[in-house]
């Protein structure tokens, strides 16, 4: 329908709709010619740029499945991963080849990569493939139901696992984005910062396809506030995303009372977002609606969104469930949990993944009763709004009484010399288990515990709060930036 007008912008350089077709077409090609067939698993290890959504679409072509996998993790880590999705072509981006090497080490499996940039010897360049004549190429049919995507969860315990999400769960994300973001024009311009090995990443672009409208692709790495707030000018930004800790940063930034004046949404999500966050977001973009959205990769990830003054009036909660799925809130025995009372919130629906690859024991698990289950403990106020207490599996029980880390973590939060907090259970003669708090201050800052306790009276029961503070520089977090508690726990004498 808009053949020439722009689809993809990176590092200034424009891709319209009709070339984009034309080299993803030409790379499916590729791709067959060299053996790749429908349900291969294909594997990614990439950064940000407009060659990785020409990738993931070549493959798709092909009824084949892209398998991105999160550059962060270590060589075996990266290993397992490709050895679990049983996968034989890798596509690398070039500042990544390095990793090749240590990669092969654990695994003899990789029998072809295709290499984002320029290549070593014995692998290929996308763009020489991607330049080879298609002729005689005729596109797979695919069925709705194949999967596109194996995208590996963190996993804060275990191995990852790779969930399924198939053509129908993408296309119903799209749809999720188009209403939670109110994007009904076509003069709009998206912006992603967040990985797409991620599926924050992958499923923030999903509605761009369905309406046409150019996504410009900002590349990974440290994050500049100003360098951001100059992109978003130049290319005229309406709808963008990034974590609290990014808003903070831009909103602190001088140049932000004049620059990104086109912004219609502010979306965030991965964290909680204190009040003076949100505040500073309210008065620096007053134009623009504040979006807040939650949910989680078997999901295409969204399933709650919080949006524009209830991020305020509902300071803490992930908003309302999305109309596109269904959801309960149950307890052990999948019995529905009254209104206010604390359970597991499980979903059905069109974005929910098909399974994990290749661990039917798993699948089962998380599918018991025949709705999907977050492992999300949460409760649900008067006016449908949820609020996450805890991860399922992250509960303390100090005394007899259940303490939910989310929960304190969301209180400790907001107090203004915290950067960053979380909350694990130390063993306690007395009370069996008893939280504590590890937390980033903000420079020059000093806490003790009288003091927090005394601003955390108007937040939580004393039953809740921590009773000892460990200051650290940095959390201890994984590639997939979950703060890995096992390893606080572990650094923690009195937690053994």
């Amino acid at each position: 329908m808009r053949p020439a007008e722009t689809a993809f912008i990176h590092r200034d350089v424009v891709t319209t709709w009709k070339q984009a077709h034309e080299r993803i077409t030409a790379f499916a090609a590729a791709l067959q010619r060299r053996g790749v067939r429908h349900g291969d698993r294909v594997l990614m290890l990439v950064l940000n740029r407009t060659e990785v959504v020409e990738a993931i679409m070549g493959i798709n072509t092909l009824g084949a499945m892209a398998v991105p996998i999160n550059m962060r993790l270590a060589p075996p880590e990266i290993a397992y991963i490709i050895d679990d999705a049983d996968g034989d072509v890798l596509i690398v981006d070039e500042p990544l080849v390095p990793l090749v090497a240590a990669i092969k080490q654990s695994t003899g499996r990789l029998k072809r990569v295709i290499v984002l940039g320029s290549a070593q010897a014995g692998m290929e360049r996308f763009d020489d493939l991607v330049a080879e004549d298609p002729a005689g190429f005729v596109a797979a049919d695919v069925p709705e139901s194949t999967p596109a995507l194996i995208m590996y969860t963190s996993g804060t315990t275990g191995r990852p696992k790779g969930a399924m999400l198939d053509h129908v769960n993408m296309t119903a994300q799209a749809l999720t984005c188009i209403r939670a973001m109110e994007i009904f024009t076509e003069t709009d311009v998206a912006f992603m910062t967040a990985p797409l090995f991620h599926i924050a990443g992958l499923g923030s672009i999903a509605a761009n396809f369905l309406l046409g409208i150019p996504t410009v692709i900002h590349p990974l790495g440290g994050f500049d506030a100003g360098a951001l707030l100059d992109a978003y000018e130049k290319c005229g930004a309406t709808i963008v995303f990034n974590v609290p800790s990014q808003w903070r940063a831009i909103c602190a930034h001088p140049d932000a009372r004049h620059k990104g004046r086109k912004l219609r949404v502010i979306s965030w999500g991965a964290a909680p977002a204190s009040e003076t966050v949100l505040r500073q977001m309210e008065e620096t973009f007053p134009n623009a609606r504040n979006v807040a959205v939650f949910g989680q990769t078997e999901m295409s990830p969204i399933t709650c969104v919080l949006r524009g003054a209830d991020s305020l009036r509902k300071l803490g909660s992930v908003g309302l469930p999305i109309p596109t799925i269904q959801y309960r809130i149950v307890d052990d025995d999948m019995n529905d949990v009254p209104r206010g009372a604390v359970g597991e919130i499980v979903y059905r629906g069109p974005t929910l993944m098909q399974g994990y690859w290749r661990k039917p024991e798993e699948t089962a698990a998380a599918f018991a009763g025949g709705w999907f289950h977050s492992g999300d403990l949460v409760r649900q106020d008067e006016e449908g709004y949820v609020w996450v207490v805890d991860r399922k599996k992250d509960m303390i029980i100090s005394g007899g009484e259940n303490v939910y880390c989310a929960e304190v973590e969301n209180a400790l939060a907001s107090h203004p010399e915290i950067l960053d907090a979380a909350v694990y259970g130390r063993r306690d003669e007395k009370w069996g288990e008893v939280p504590v708090a590890a937390v980033v201050l903000r420079p020059g800052a000093a806490l003790d515990l009288e003091s927090l306790r005394t601003y955390l009276d108007a937040h939580l029961a004393r039953f809740k709060q921590p009773k000892a503070i460990v200051v650290m520089d940095a959390l201890p977090r994984n590639a997939g930036g979950k703060v890995m508690k096992d390893v606080l726990r572990d650094r923690d004498a009195g937690s053994r």
